[in-house]
């Protein structure tokens, strides 16, 4: 009895540890969200997880501790919902960011990010008007575009080591014009219109050499928006199924370990369970 006692503490101990990551996660996508991908709710539902998941285990160490069944139950049942809700939310975060990606240029290192490449619910939320005044300007605040300047002995760089540079999604969609649109380059945020004609991407005439408009309301921002938030809820979701998968062992473990202390409390002979009622209820631990 003590031994699964001592077992049903020690993976409550693991489960409190294993919250950290996900409530990490949650931390780390709510620092993105104010100075990167600028898109303020998406951390909420993993800082409410790993804070559950903190608690619950919390109360199943008591538990376990004090040998309170009452409390044990609440922490098995408890469990089992959240761990339902994060199959839920692995799974919803790979749907909405399930489309979409950069396409190559050619003679260029870094991407150019299309619109029309993303659709879903994600798409829907970040192009409406009122979520997108927000975002341009988070992303105009934050200094993403002034923070890819550099500057060599007074020297802007060159065009040749500009097209070097692997620039992220909003560096690309957002700091510059698309490519396609024949912009000559000056420096990293000022362009000036080639020779030839303009491209037909609507882009090609929201571009502004203005500091504070940039292409911050181009569709190719909003592309690179997406395509940030994308990258950074993969990172996420790969770091959630480890812990998923060692949450799922460790509460079918528990489940053992507290119906193996259910039989001694009834003395009964393992293996064997007794019956307390004509008409058991059919959902038990």
């Amino acid at each position: 009895m003590r031994t699964s006692n001592h077992l049903i503490g020690l993976l409550n101990f693991f489960t409190f540890l294993a919250s950290i990551p996900i409530l990490g996660g949650g931390i780390w996508l709510s620092t993105r969200a104010n100075n990167t991908d600028c898109l303020k709710f998406l951390q909420w539902p993993l800082i409410v997880i790993g804070v559950s998941i903190m608690v619950v285990s919390l109360a199943g160490f008591a538990g376990a501790c004090y040998r309170n069944t009452f409390l044990m139950y609440i922490y098995l049942w408890a469990m089992f919902f959240i761990i339902a809700v994060l199959i839920g939310f692995v799974i919803f975060a790979y749907a909405v960011t399930d489309k979409g990606s950069g396409r190559p240029v050619i003679n260029r290192v870094y991407l150019e990010y299309y619109l029309q490449d993303y659709s879903g619910w994600l798409e829907e939320r970040v192009t409406s008007q009122s979520y997108w005044m927000k975002i341009s300007s988070c992303i105009r605040d934050s200094h993403a575009c002034g923070k890819t300047m550099r500057i060599y002995n007074g020297i802007p760089e060159s065009a040749d080591l500009y097209y070097l540079r692997k620039l992220s999604p909003i560096e690309s969609g957002c700091c510059k014009p698309p490519t396609e649109c024949g912009y000559v380059y000056q420096n990293e945020t000022v362009w000036i219109p080639g020779g030839g004609l303009v491209g037909a991407d609507p882009d090609c005439v929201r571009w502004s050499n203005d500091q504070e408009q940039l292409c911050y309301n181009c569709n190719s921002c909003k592309a690179g928006v997406l395509a940030s938030l994308k990258k950074s809820w993969r990172k996420v979701s790969v770091i959630n199924i480890v812990i998923l998968i060692i949450l799922v062992i460790m509460y079918m473990v528990a489940i053992a370990a507290f119906r193996h202390n259910k039989r001694i409390d009834n003395d009964e002979p393992y293996g064997e369970t007794r019956m307390e009622k004509a008409q058991p209820s059919r959902i038990h631990f």
